[in-house]
């Protein structure tokens, strides 16, 4: 059975789910101190197995950043990464509450931007921001 279950943040799953996607995970304290410096998180899980995970990023009210959607491949294709879209978007309109001007970015996955499309991202340029850009040293 397809559950849901929001800030678990449990270590062994996270470098799990990361390594199940092809990224390689960090070392445990380091992937424990990015949990814990998580806004909110939602694990999916399949029975008591973790199949996806998604976070949110940021200081909470002015910019807020959607980080680490991932679904195991097994899982891919079977609505598991919209319950976590979904979900952080519900976190996002209580954020929106109290800042109804938060900015809220993604970085997408290569490939993976058309997914997020549907949930109303754009690219930056299109929306007047310029080109993101990541630091590289």
């Amino acid at each position: 059975m397809i559950s849901i279950k929001e800030n678990v943040n449990n270590v062994q799953e996270f470098n799990y789910i990361f390594d199940a996607v092809g990224w390689g995970h960090f070392e445990e304290p380091i992937s424990q101190k990015a949990l814990d410096n998580s806004l909110y998180s939602v694990s999916v899980y399949d029975d008591n197995k973790i199949i996806g995970f998604g976070r949110l990023v940021g200081d909470g009210i002015c910019y807020v950043y959607f980080q680490d959607i991932t679904v195991i491949p097994k899982y891919q294709g079977k609505n598991i990464g919209t319950m976590i879209m979904n979900k952080l978007l519900e976190h996002i309109d209580e954020i929106k509450k109290e800042n109804p001007l938060v900015r809220v970015y993604i970085g997408a996955s290569k490939g993976k931007e058309g997914f997020y499309t549907k949930f109303g991202f754009v690219d930056r340029v299109e929306a007047g921001l310029g080109s993101g850009m990541i630091l590289k040293k």
